[in-house]
């Protein structure tokens, strides 16, 4: 990542925030944070909420490339970028397939095992597949305690830690709100890494690991964004093999996908033999004052403003990736 940028060559940048999805208010904390910073060093950047206006707004407006602050659907899940690669209007992050692809813990998970690359082992429960005698069969196959989450929601939304048996049916209630489809997941017992990656196919590159530590392992949406409670270390403290062999998988998950840009994988490493991980990768991450990516930037000599200035420097389309 170069700090050398004109941004006068930038043009004027629409920051997309806030949107439709289940995590309006982390994407409108994380859009408003980015359009202060771009706005501090002198880029034109305009907040706009799809919600709120039209998309084709963007190019009669005169919008030169957009920094996508969406979280959830409709934000990363490739059809915001879609929408823009028809507009012809460059965008920060991944493209329409990796978007789409890395938003499905399910399909991502499937790319992931094709490629052999580490993750918690899954039963998927479509909604024709949600029946008592399904639903109660689940421990049987992953073990307990076991995870229940919505695959295409991000930020806890939905997720249950499932302990007895008697607790799947409500944890698979509870999903199904969010989702048709119920991703029920091995628990991995350890520690909680997350990492960023940067840059495009060979020259995509991770940032320092950041280790999370959460009261009783309680990292939900409360915890995440609105408490001080949880202790995020960076530099991690882990042993250098440890934190390099995750930077690596982290990377080769991240271009298996066909992620550009940016991005942050989260990884549990299993206690019992420091194994790490794979949970999900997230394509257009938050830039709260809680956010993850920021930090790990910060550790490696990058400042918010900078980071957001690299970020909307590195906007493309698909069809120049």
């Amino acid at each position: 990542m170069t700090n050398t940028i004109d941004v006068k060559t930038l043009g004027k940048v629409a920051v997309l925030l806030g949107g439709s999805s289940a995590e309006r208010d982390i994407s409108l904390m994380s859009g408003n944070g980015v359009l202060a910073a771009l706005q501090s060093q002198g880029v034109d950047a305009h907040a706009f909420d799809p919600s709120e206006q039209e998309l084709g707004e963007l190019k009669k407006q005169g919008f030169a490339r957009c920094f996508i602050a969406l979280h959830g659907r409709h934000g990363e899940d490739g059809t915001v970028q879609g929408a823009l690669e028809l507009l012809g209007i460059p965008y920060t992050g991944s493209g329409v397939m990796a978007s789409s692809i890395a938003m499905d813990k399910v399909m991502t998970k499937r790319v992931w095992i094709a490629e052999g690359l580490p993750t918690p082992k899954y039963v998927r429960l479509a909604p024709e597949e949600q029946d008592a005698p399904r639903v109660a069969a689940v421990p049987g196959t992953l073990g307990l305690p076991l995870i229940v989450k919505p695959p295409r929601e991000g930020s806890s939304i939905g997720v249950t830690k499932v302990s007895t048996g008697a607790e799947m049916a409500a944890a698979v209630t509870l999903s199904a709100k969010y989702d048709p489809d119920v991703l029920c997941e091995e628990f991995i017992d350890g520690e909680e890494v997350t990492c960023p990656v940067f840059g495009n196919g060979p020259s995509a590159r991770a940032l320092p690991v950041i280790r999370i530590a959460a009261p009783e392992g309680a990292y939900d949406y409360q915890n995440k964004y609105f408490t001080d409670v949880v202790k995020y270390h960076c530099p991690s403290g882990l042993p250098a093999d440890e934190e390099a062999e995750i930077q690596r998988i982290v990377v080769a998950a991240y271009r298996t996908l066909g992620c550009r840009g940016w991005g942050r994988a989260d990884l549990m490493i299993r206690k019992s033999d420091r194994k790490p991980f794979l949970l999900e990768i997230n394509t257009s991450p938050g830039m709260t004052s809680h956010s993850l990516v920021p930090m790990s930037a910060k550790a490696s000599g990058i400042s918010y403003e900078q980071l957001c200035v690299q970020l909307i420097a590195s906007a493309s389309l698909d069809s120049q990736a």
